[in-house]
């Protein structure tokens, strides 16, 4: 279990020193007072991932160059420091010498959002964005075959836009991309599957109507990576940028037969997200082990009264979880489901 956590420079917080209960939080306050920023210090301390940015740098306190975090728990103590550019990792005070190790003994981390009906009526990248985040804290190989893909990604793009290219780099950028592209079709075909049962089960205990729900994985390249790659090149070469991939890809979400984003309800939308989201939880119980930590970043006040309980009754019994509210109108006459944190109260 989590147990204190310290900020210095992280977004609005110069600094914060929070011992944390055994059970998790509801950290209660208004707009703009730091509770998602506490939920997103976690979660970066350890999956080095933020739901929010995608550059480093917006992390840090307006007019600062460089963010520190320190999570301790009853295992270890994380610290990071994003500095001159540069992200050091160290876990009781050793350092860690890539991503992959500092990651390796982290716990699994679920973040449910106020926006993640997205992933039902947003584009491909929100789904992939869902499927590569459980993917890498799900199996080893899928974190590192993810980075090396993501890297050869942008130097084959840097180098389709570069009118000197030549054709032997995009050849040996394109066996990079379909080595690593591979393996990442393999494990997100065995994800999908794993993931199914997750998802049937907590829809249906957030949905009274029985509705049957179904993910299909819609890669862009049916071919082989590597001949598709071969086959694409000129577009590739036309419109600056790789068109096919797993970084291309899509996964449709289908109620009662149906697409969701186009035929399904709000209510049904909202619905199917957070069962998609839970399902992560299931999963990361059961192929991990570990009880996940559960950030739940002020989705109630959205939900009506019959979901909500729902929803709350199925949060894992193992997890501990942090629920951040503007207000505790939901609870209605309920008792608080975990300890009640005043933001104003947390040691800064």
């Amino acid at each position: 279990m989590l147990n204190a956590l310290r900020l210095r420079n992280f977004r609005c917080y110069t600094t914060l020193n929070w011992n944390i209960p055994a059970e998790g939080a509801l950290l209660l306050g208004s707009n703009a007072q730091g509770k998602t920023s506490i939920l997103e210090a976690i979660c970066f301390a350890l999956t080095l991932h933020s739901p929010r940015a995608s550059k480093m740098e917006r992390l840090t306190t307006h007019g600062c160059e460089d963010f520190g975090i320190a999570l301790s728990s009853d295992s270890d103590t994380r610290k990071l420091l994003w500095q001159k550019r540069k992200l050091s990792l160290l876990v009781n005070g050793a350092p860690r010498r890539d991503y992959s190790d500092f990651l390796a003994d982290a716990p699994p981390v679920v973040w449910l959002g106020n926006t993640d009906i997205s992933l039902v009526t947003g584009g491909a990248e929100e789904r992939r964005h869902y499927i590569d985040f459980v993917g890498a804290q799900w199996h080893p190989a899928y974190r590192t075959a993810l980075r090396e893909y993501r890297k050869a990604l942008k130097s084959r793009n840097l180098l389709l836009r570069n009118p000197r290219r030549s054709a032997a780099a995009l050849r040996s950028y394109a066996g990079i991309l379909s080595r690593h592209g591979e393996v990442l079709l393999t494990l997100r075909r065995q994800l999908q599957e794993l993931l199914h049962p997750h998802i049937r089960q907590y829809h249906s205990g957030i949905s009274a109507r029985g509705e049957e729900v179904e993910l299909r994985y819609r890669p862009s390249a049916n071919a082989p990576l590597l001949s598709a790659y071969e086959e694409s090149l000129q577009t590739d070469e036309r419109m600056g940028y790789t068109t096919i991939g797993p970084h291309r890809d899509d996964f449709e979400l289908l109620v009662a037969g149906a697409p969701a984003a186009e035929f399904a309800s709000e209510g049904q939308q909202r619905t199917l997200a957070t069962a998609l989201v839970l399902a992560q939880a299931g999963l990361l119980l059961v192929e991990t082990g570990h009880a996940p930590i559960l950030l739940i970043d002020d989705i109630f006040g959205e939900l009506d009264p019959d979901r909500r309980r729902a929803l709350l009754s199925l949060l894992p019994d193992d997890s501990q979880i942090f629920i951040t509210t503007t207000h505790l109108d939901w609870l209605g006459n309920a008792p608080a489901p975990l300890p009640i944190i005043r933001i104003d109260d947390i040691k800064q």
